[in-house]
Protein backbone atom coordinates (compact mmCIF):
# COMPACT_ATOMS: atom_id res chain seq x y z
CA UNK A 1 0.00 0.00 0.00
CA UNK A 2 2.78 2.29 0.91
CA UNK A 3 4.51 1.24 -2.31
CA UNK A 4 1.86 2.22 -4.06
CA UNK A 5 0.29 5.68 -2.75
CA UNK A 6 4.22 7.21 -3.21
CA UNK A 7 4.22 5.57 -6.91
CA UNK A 8 1.13 7.61 -7.21
CA UNK A 9 2.51 11.13 -5.35
CA UNK A 10 5.52 10.64 -8.13
CA UNK A 11 3.24 10.27 -11.15
CA UNK A 12 1.17 12.56 -9.91
CA UNK A 13 3.94 15.32 -9.23
CA UNK A 14 5.70 13.75 -12.60
CA UNK A 15 2.61 14.94 -14.45
CA UNK A 16 2.32 18.53 -12.96
CA UNK A 17 5.73 18.92 -14.13
CA UNK A 18 4.99 18.15 -17.53
CA UNK A 19 1.70 20.05 -17.61
CA UNK A 20 3.46 23.15 -16.42
CA UNK A 21 6.36 23.06 -18.37
CA UNK A 22 4.32 22.40 -21.76
CA UNK A 23 1.62 25.35 -20.71
CA UNK A 24 5.04 27.39 -20.34
CA UNK A 25 6.24 26.27 -23.74
CA UNK A 26 3.28 26.62 -25.23
CA UNK A 27 2.43 30.27 -23.71
CA UNK A 28 5.84 31.20 -25.44
CA UNK A 29 5.11 29.97 -28.98
CA UNK A 30 1.92 31.84 -28.54
CA UNK A 31 3.87 35.10 -27.79
CA UNK A 32 6.48 34.27 -30.33
CA UNK A 33 3.44 33.50 -33.10
CA UNK A 34 1.47 36.65 -32.02
CA UNK A 35 4.52 38.44 -31.87
CA UNK A 36 4.92 37.78 -36.05
CA UNK A 37 1.29 38.31 -36.70
CA UNK A 38 1.84 42.05 -35.06
CA UNK A 39 4.79 42.41 -36.86
CA UNK A 40 3.77 41.26 -40.03
CA UNK A 41 0.31 44.45 -40.47
CA UNK A 42 1.12 47.05 -42.92
CA UNK A 43 0.01 49.79 -40.19
CA UNK A 44 3.22 48.42 -38.24
CA UNK A 45 3.23 46.24 -35.08
CA UNK A 46 1.75 48.80 -32.58
CA UNK A 47 -1.15 49.59 -34.40
CA UNK A 48 -3.33 47.24 -32.51
CA UNK A 49 -3.86 47.64 -29.22
CA UNK A 50 -3.80 44.10 -28.68
CA UNK A 51 -0.47 43.67 -30.01
CA UNK A 52 1.37 46.66 -27.88
CA UNK A 53 2.59 44.40 -24.64
CA UNK A 54 3.65 41.41 -26.83
CA UNK A 55 5.83 43.68 -29.24
CA UNK A 56 7.32 45.76 -25.91
CA UNK A 57 8.03 42.23 -24.24
CA UNK A 58 9.69 41.91 -27.68
CA UNK A 59 12.04 44.56 -27.80
CA UNK A 60 12.95 44.17 -24.13
CA UNK A 61 13.40 40.64 -24.62
CA UNK A 62 15.92 41.39 -27.71
CA UNK A 63 17.17 44.51 -25.84
CA UNK A 64 18.75 42.28 -23.08
CA UNK A 65 20.54 39.97 -26.39
CA UNK A 66 18.36 37.10 -26.23
CA UNK A 67 17.26 35.78 -29.53
CA UNK A 68 14.29 36.22 -31.33
CA UNK A 69 11.12 34.01 -29.89
CA UNK A 70 10.65 30.99 -32.40
CA UNK A 71 6.98 30.55 -34.01
CA UNK A 72 6.63 26.46 -34.66
CA UNK A 73 4.47 25.71 -38.03
CA UNK A 74 5.83 29.10 -39.46
CA UNK A 75 9.15 29.56 -41.75
CA UNK A 76 10.93 32.54 -40.61
CA UNK A 77 13.94 33.82 -40.55
CA UNK A 78 15.79 36.92 -38.34
CA UNK A 79 19.45 38.24 -38.84
CA UNK A 80 21.45 38.92 -35.96
CA UNK A 81 20.69 41.94 -34.35
CA UNK A 82 22.11 45.37 -35.87
CA UNK A 83 22.51 48.81 -34.40
CA UNK A 84 22.09 51.93 -36.92
CA UNK A 85 21.53 55.06 -34.26
CA UNK A 86 21.72 57.90 -36.98
CA UNK A 87 19.40 58.44 -40.29
CA UNK A 88 19.35 60.85 -43.03
CA UNK A 89 15.63 62.16 -44.45
CA UNK A 90 14.74 61.58 -48.29
CA UNK A 91 17.48 63.13 -50.57
CA UNK A 92 20.47 62.20 -48.29
CA UNK A 93 22.16 59.45 -47.74
CA UNK A 94 24.69 58.77 -44.31
CA UNK A 95 27.99 59.37 -44.25
CA UNK A 96 30.41 58.08 -41.65
CA UNK A 97 34.09 58.16 -40.73
CA UNK A 98 36.71 58.33 -38.24
CA UNK A 99 37.56 62.31 -37.34
CA UNK A 100 39.27 63.82 -35.03
CA UNK A 101 36.87 63.25 -32.36
CA UNK A 102 36.07 59.59 -32.89
CA UNK A 103 33.24 58.30 -35.00
CA UNK A 104 31.30 60.97 -37.15
CA UNK A 105 28.08 60.68 -39.31
CA UNK A 106 26.79 63.46 -41.85
CA UNK A 107 23.99 63.43 -44.15
CA UNK A 108 24.85 64.40 -47.85
CA UNK A 109 22.60 65.22 -50.18
CA UNK A 110 22.57 62.67 -53.11
CA UNK A 111 22.95 65.47 -55.54
CA UNK A 112 24.68 68.86 -55.95
CA UNK A 113 22.45 72.02 -55.04
CA UNK A 114 23.24 75.82 -55.97
CA UNK A 115 24.82 77.19 -53.15
CA UNK A 116 26.62 80.43 -52.68
CA UNK A 117 29.61 81.38 -54.73
CA UNK A 118 31.64 80.91 -51.54
CA UNK A 119 31.60 77.36 -51.92
CA UNK A 120 33.24 77.09 -54.90
CA UNK A 121 36.38 79.65 -53.59
CA UNK A 122 36.48 77.63 -50.43
CA UNK A 123 38.81 74.61 -50.13
CA UNK A 124 38.93 71.31 -48.14
CA UNK A 125 41.63 70.70 -45.44
CA UNK A 126 42.64 67.61 -48.03
CA UNK A 127 43.19 70.60 -51.07
CA UNK A 128 39.56 69.89 -52.62
CA UNK A 129 37.08 72.52 -53.84
CA UNK A 130 34.09 72.50 -51.40
CA UNK A 131 32.09 73.09 -54.70
CA UNK A 132 32.52 73.54 -58.12
CA UNK A 133 31.35 75.92 -61.11
CA UNK A 134 27.86 74.56 -63.75
CA UNK A 135 26.70 76.30 -66.40
CA UNK A 136 23.18 76.23 -65.70
CA UNK A 137 20.55 78.18 -68.53
CA UNK A 138 23.57 80.33 -69.73
CA UNK A 139 25.11 81.21 -66.23
CA UNK A 140 27.65 80.62 -64.14
CA UNK A 141 26.22 78.96 -60.88
CA UNK A 142 28.53 77.32 -57.84
CA UNK A 143 26.89 74.01 -56.82
CA UNK A 144 27.87 71.20 -54.12
CA UNK A 145 27.02 68.68 -51.79
CA UNK A 146 24.86 69.63 -48.91
CA UNK A 147 26.07 68.71 -45.35
CA UNK A 148 23.50 68.22 -42.68
CA UNK A 149 23.81 66.52 -39.40
CA UNK A 150 21.99 63.51 -39.45
CA UNK A 151 18.77 62.65 -37.23
CA UNK A 152 19.22 60.26 -34.10
CA UNK A 153 16.73 57.25 -33.74
CA UNK A 154 15.05 56.57 -31.02
CA UNK A 155 15.58 52.83 -31.00
CA UNK A 156 18.72 52.35 -32.60
CA UNK A 157 18.92 48.45 -32.76
CA UNK A 158 17.06 45.68 -35.42
CA UNK A 159 17.18 42.67 -36.45
CA UNK A 160 15.65 41.53 -40.22
CA UNK A 161 13.11 39.76 -40.34
CA UNK A 162 11.62 37.17 -43.25
CA UNK A 163 8.23 35.48 -42.97
CA UNK A 164 7.54 32.97 -45.17
CA UNK A 165 9.74 33.80 -48.02
CA UNK A 166 8.05 37.15 -47.99
CA UNK A 167 10.53 40.04 -48.46
CA UNK A 168 12.31 41.05 -45.49
CA UNK A 169 10.73 43.76 -42.53
CA UNK A 170 13.22 45.55 -40.34
CA UNK A 171 12.28 45.54 -36.78
CA UNK A 172 13.64 48.47 -34.42
CA UNK A 173 13.96 47.99 -30.74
Amino acid sequence: MVFSTSKIVISGSLSIAIYAVCETKSYADNWACEVLLCLSNPGGPTEFVECRPSIHKLWKHLAKGRSFPVCSGIGFRTSRPGYEPYYCEAGYRLRQRNGDRGREATCVSLQPVPTGNDSCTRRWQDGRQAGQWERTQGLRVCVAYRLKPPHVRQRPRFVDLTIDGVAPQRVWF
